[in-house]
């Protein structure tokens, strides 16, 4: 089931707004390039990194797909529609969403840059991972479940590529915003159970997911050239005073 947000005082207030302005300002995401910016071919390897998901017939896997079945049954419209919203906005915007209409990557030019790099970077790293698993998804197994998109590639379940941006973004943004990093993370664990309100991961997904999302952030905080674009983020989000 859903976990709850640590109990912050501009949780709720910003939340609301939050998501009401990331609908109302929708904006195509930067497509990801070929190649990494900043990392070197096996800064990242999956296959040293995560352990194998279990199979399709393993019994976690069966349990994988009935704790789906039992969250469908007991979720909420509201949180449903945040999970379809959510599973259509997969960059930074779905994480800065906590801080409403304040957060405006039109207003931010280097922290843009910053985001739309590492977006780069998670969608890469995702993909290898999930070249190399080949995890097929939860309702190929079960045609049963209620699920928001069922357009997925079949076999790319693991790790989940949504999970693995926000637990990379929500890692950024609560290094540039310290002051407020429960709140971002709390939002990036939330972001990532969407993928389980629709059905569309088993929860062994967004687990390795969140490992890979931190994996690469230290990585790339090793890296000379990213923390040159960091830095520049943080003295234009210092100066704009968007965060309590």
């Amino acid at each position: 089931m859903r976990r709850p947000f640590a109990p912050l005082a501009l949780s709720a207030m910003l939340l609301a707004a939050g998501f009401a302005a990331a609908r109302a300002q929708p904006a195509p995401a930067p497509k990801p390039a070929a190649a990494s910016k900043f990392l070197s071919p096996g800064d990242i390897d999956a296959a040293t990194l995560l352990p194998p998901p279990p199979k399709d017939d393993a019994p976690a896997t069966v349990e994988g797909r009935g704790e789906l079945h039992r969250i469908a049954a007991a979720r909420t419209a509201e949180r449903l529609e945040q999970a379809k919203h959510d599973d259509e906005v997969e960059d930074i915007r779905s994480i800065a969403d906590v801080f409403g209409p304040a957060f405006s990557l039109e207003r931010f030019p280097a922290t843009a840059r910053l985001f739309a790099d590492l977006r780069n970077e998670d969608s890469l790293a995702a993909k290898q991972a999930k070249a190399y698993f080949k995890r097929e998804r939860p309702f190929l197994n079960d045609p049963e479940l209620d699920v928001c998109d069922d357009r997925h590639d079949v076999k790319n379940s693991y790790p989940s590529g949504h999970a693995t941006m926000g637990y990379a973004a929500a890692a950024v943004l609560a290094n540039l915003m310290p002051g407020n990093a429960q709140v971002i993370l709390a939002r990036a664990s939330d972001y990532a159970e969407s993928r389980l309100y629709c059905g569309v991961h088993y929860r062994a997904d967004i687990d390795a997911g969140q490992v890979l999302g931190n994996v690469l952030v230290q990585k790339l905080m090793a890296k000379p050239a990213f923390q040159a674009e960091l830095e520049a983020a943080r003295a234009e989000l210092t100066a704009a005073h968007i965060a309590p």
